[in-house]
């Protein structure tokens, strides 16, 4: 794992050509300003349906969900048959329909309602730690929720985020995705968070894709190990 201490030289060059990679990527693909708003439940459900698999099945299998069980009540007491019927086209819903049913149930055991209003008021390792907590959230999923309904600083690493942060060198190449969560954080400054995962989200998805990656017209040649080792 590439993890360098925050005071060594190693750890200012790669913060350095995080910054860089980041003001190429803003003019590439522009700013990304954070939105309130997201509702942390629905963002939890949705995170938890987004696990292996693309946006919009993800989307298919959330919608369909809420047809069949409008309220987050419903989903939870639901006859989980019927609830891993409704959200199949996530994908590996057999899985998934006991991991929504069992966070929903974990929430109202503590809680004693369906809200994650309350991490609002938590800091962010507090937030992480209390999410992480729930058997089925990992630390991606609990990142999402952080940083994109609470706007919390924590940074999610997925299939596109690990991907290019590999081939850019600014993890190591046995990093984890798990790993990556922990190094990219003490790389980046918070501020950076939200547009950095986005904008690294959609230059994966449109030029360093998984398979044949168009390096001949990637805007990162210049920072980018995979590029120069060509």
């Amino acid at each position: 794992m590439r993890g360098y201490p925050p005071s060594s030289p190693d750890f200012a060059a790669q913060a350095a050509k995080a910054l860089r990679i980041h003001e190429l990527l803003l003019r590439e693909y522009g700013p990304r300003p954070w939105r309130p708003g997201r509702d942390p439940l629905a963002t939890l459900v949705s995170a938890i349906l987004s696990q292996n698999t693309n946006d919009l099945n993800r989307d298919r299998a959330f919608a369909r969900m809420r047809e069949r069980f409008p309220t987050w009540e419903k989903v939870r007491d639901a006859d989980p048959t019927e609830l891993v019927e409704a959200i199949r086209p996530a994908g590996l819903a057999n899985q998934k329909g006991p991991r929504i049913q069992n966070a929903l149930r974990t929430i109202t055991e503590q809680q004693g309602k369906l809200s994650l209003d309350f991490l609002a008021e938590m800091e962010t390792e507090e937030a992480r730690q209390w999410l992480t907590a729930i058997k089925g959230v990992g630390p991606k999923t609990a990142a999402i929720v952080l940083c994109f309904a609470l706007g919390k600083p924590a940074f999610p690493v997925d299939t596109h985020v690990h991907r290019l942060t590999k081939r850019l060198g600014l993890i190591g190449p046995k990093t984890t995705r798990e790993q990556a969560h922990t190094v990219l954080e003490k790389l980046l400054p918070a501020a950076i968070y939200y547009p950095f995962h986005l904008n690294l989200i959609a230059h994966g998805r449109q030029v360093c894709k998984s398979q044949r990656p168009r390096c001949e017209v990637c805007v990162l040649q210049e920072h980018c190990d995979y590029f120069a080792s060509q």
